[in-house]
């Protein structure tokens, strides 16, 4: 299942996402990643939450951030959940069409029972259609 954030930057999503995965840590058997475009969130975070700081990496486009994305989940068989601060600066589309991106991220959560969190900085009227029911808070 893939779940959007959505709203300007600077609305508040990450503390929405923040408030998400803290609670969460508290109810699931499972791991949880946290993928963000810094580590300045680190001391926000449960210290059962393995916060990933995606600069460190060189990712170019879209296609090598679901590579990284999988690289992630092949080596925890225990991962539960993914939260994606910065989504669209992490993923490397900026100014560039989410669609294909989200649905791959479907399918990837699809076979491999992982939950995708993202905080995206767009308005919930810039985003496709059919990303609209993914919507869980719109600010």
């Amino acid at each position: 299942m893939v779940q959007l954030i959505v709203g300007k930057k600077g609305k508040g999503k990450t503390k929405h996402l923040l408030d998400k995965v803290n609670n969460e840590v508290k109810n699931i058997s499972g791991n949880i990643v946290y993928l963000d475009k810094s580590t300045k969130h680190m001391y926000e975070l449960n210290n059962k939450v393995r916060l990933i700081d995606v600069s460190e990496y060189v990712i170019e486009n879209n296609s090598e951030f679901l590579g990284f994305v999988c690289g992630i989940i092949s080596q925890d068989h225990d991962l539960q959940q993914m939260y994606f601060d910065s989504f669209l600066k992490i993923a490397a589309l900026e100014n560039a069409d989410i669609l294909a991106t989200v649905e791959k991220l479907d399918k990837i959560s699809e076979l491999f029972h992982v939950d995708f969190i993202l905080s995206v900085s767009l308005d919930e009227a810039e985003l496709p259609e059919s990303l609209k029911s993914k919507v869980i808070v719109s600010l």
